[in-house]
């Protein structure tokens, strides 16, 4: 009889810890634990090995112990409670819903992030003779071309965007560019200034400033400007600018702001 009593209470204690492993631990919890007759080994393995919220304050730990929970148990709680968050594994950045590669994103009606298709965009050089005059000295504009005479996004303010960047890349490094259209089958803009004597009408006439605010690690999300009006435009990523001799090709995301 004795030890069938002595069977029943150890299955007692290991359902209740199996019961409690599966939820996160508290003080409460680790009480139970050490109430249903489990070894401390086991109670600390459970609370070294669950997730837990503890309250470690002076009563605490003396109720703590009035409720028969041992010093090396309070010690296990003390450490977890103490420990720094684990890394995310393989230094991934965290998620967040609709984001799963690096890119552009903008945020529809529901407030779901949704990827941005990019479009091709094809570079012309100007300003050659002054270039070649110069030795170099004053550098090329790049006229950038894209095919077509409005993006297949359209959007409305206010609309927020979300730049995924590659390790080491800065959101200052993206272009918000304002694009003007071109003979009635294109969009066009100026992505790259040639220098003092082509400032005015250099890179700063189709540059929009923004500011991003970091959100997750690698996430960056844009607000479009207030003063930002109807029209066509594009968020230009860097390194899009393949070659700086002749002609060249890229990427850009492109959108529509309506009325």
């Amino acid at each position: 009889m004795f030890r069938l009593r002595s069977i029943a209470v150890c299955l007692f204690a290991l359902t209740s810890a199996v019961t409690l492993a599966q939820q996160a631990l508290n003080n409460d919890a680790v009480v139970k634990l050490a109430k249903s007759g489990i070894g401390d080994d086991l109670v600390v393995a459970t609370v070294n090995a669950q997730p837990g919220t503890y309250s470690l304050t002076t009563d605490d730990m003396m109720s703590l112990k009035k409720q028969g929970v041992s010093d090396k148990v309070i010690a296990a709680m003390i450490a977890k409670a103490n420990a720094p968050a684990a890394p995310v594994a393989g230094g991934a950045t965290p998620a967040i819903a609709g984001i799963d590669e690096v890119g552009v994103y903008y945020k529809d009606r529901n407030g779901s992030w949704v990827a941005m298709a990019p479009e091709i965009v094809n570079y012309k050089s100007g300003g050659v003779l002054k270039s070649f005059a110069s030795q170099g000295i004053i550098k090329q504009d790049k006229n950038g071309h894209i095919e077509g005479d409005s993006a297949k996004l359209a959007v409305t303010k206010p609309v927020d965007f979300l730049l995924y960047v590659t390790e080491g890349t800065a959101p200052a490094e993206y272009q918000l560019l304002k694009l003007r259209p071109s003979n009635g089958k294109s969009r066009e803009f100026r992505s790259q200034t040639g220098g003092v004597i082509h400032n005015s009408t250099g890179a700063s006439r189709d540059d929009i400033e923004f500011t991003a605010t970091k959100v997750a690690t690698r996430m960056y999300q844009v607000t479009l400007p207030t003063s930002a009006t109807p029209g066509e435009y594009g968020i230009l990523p860097p390194g899009a600018i393949t070659s700086s001799n002749a002609a060249s090709g890229g990427k850009i995301y492109t959108f529509k702001v309506l009325e």
